[in-house]
């Protein structure tokens, strides 16, 4: 029996929820006769731009997309243990080890945007006007000297990935600070984490998606104090399941739908996504940056956030593709 049956989603629904509830199962009831389960980061679920993406997708292909949204971690686990035919995720480092580990093929960068430290309207640690790496190091300070709060993800999930490396950076080992009463773990997804962070007027980091939503709603009033610098880039990038690992995995629709999130379409639904109702775009759309480098500051960013080997997908992990590599 194949997964898109309904009775195996209420078991894979019952199975997450046993989990903590962490996750979401959404089948949207389209058309199609196939299913292709995408594992997804938190942020790309919960600023809705999956929907606009499903609602196209859906319209021009006979496929009902179903999405699993959880911290980039698990939603490797999820592919490497056969519950999902693709990823869609925003933590190089953990999408390199995916694809070496044999679970991981045919990775293509499809947007980016940055992360943001953001904090207290009064800014106790002076944030404003310092780079990335100096501001952490001002809250360490701060924090140590009973005056500032941190609140980190401490999920796994692909914004924790990038605030260990941040800290890394900046000379500080995560392990140590947890034992530090500044320095506080939410466990939760970005938009709680948003929140917690709130209640303690404590900083955080946070894609700009999910902050741009949730003030927008009024759920946060915490401000921006660092947006900027190539520290701070965020890339997101689709994988598909490795037909060889997981032999029952979707493969050709996978790669179908890695296929329009590279295409002028549906790159153009991430140009368009956030304008009308924040004034500006929450995901940039990467295709064509790195292929015409219009901007090559941001294009080098990119690469030097996202490449391996100097390409977005070494040639040992393209399973029979290469239109995607033109």
């Amino acid at each position: 029996m194949k997964r898109n049956e309904a009775i195996i989603v209420i078991l894979a629904v019952v199975a997450l929820a046993s989990l903590g509830g962490a996750y979401i199962l959404r089948p949207k009831g389209g058309a199609g006769d196939r299913t292709l389960v995408v594992s997804t980061t938190t942020s790309l679920y919960d600023t809705g731009v999956l929907d606009a993406i499903e609602e196209v997708f859906e319209a021009e292909n006979d496929v009902d997309l179903y999405f699993i949204s959880v911290g980039t971690g698990l939603a490797i686990t999820h592919a490497q243990r056969g519950d999902a035919d693709m990823i869609l995720v925003h933590a190089p480092s953990e999408e390199l080890a995916f694809m070496k580990s044999g679970h991981g093929v045919n990775r293509k960068i499809i947007a980016y945007n940055f992360f943001s430290i953001i904090g207290p309207d009064d800014d106790p640690a002076g944030l404003n006007g310092l780079p990335p790496i100096k501001a952490l190091s001002a809250i360490v300070q701060k924090g140590r000297a009973g005056e500032a709060l941190w609140v980190s993800r401490g999920d796994d999930s692909g914004t924790h990935t990038k605030e260990k490396g941040l800290w890394s950076a900046a000379g500080f080992v995560v392990s140590s600070l947890r034992d530090e009463g500044w320095y506080r773990e939410a466990g939760a997804r970005m938009g709680k984490t948003l929140q917690i962070a709130e209640e303690l007027d404590a900083y955080t980091v946070t894609d700009m998606g999910t902050y741009l939503m949730y003030s927008k709603d009024e759920l946060v009033s915490s401000e921006v104090h660092v947006g900027t610098g190539e520290e701070l880039i965020n890339v997101y990038s689709a994988i598909a399941v490795n037909p060889n690992s997981q032999s029952d995995a979707n493969f050709d629709d996978a790669m179908e739908f890695i296929g329009f999130l590279a295409s002028p379409s549906g790159q153009g639904i991430f140009t368009a996504y956030g304008v009308e109702s924040y004034d500006q775009v929450l995901f940039n759309p990467a295709v064509q940056l790195l292929k015409d480098r219009d901007d090559a500051a941001t294009a080098e960013w990119v690469e030097a956030s996202a490449f391996f080997e100097g390409s977005e997908c070494p040639p040992e992990y393209r399973a029979g593709e290469t239109s995607l590599y033109d």
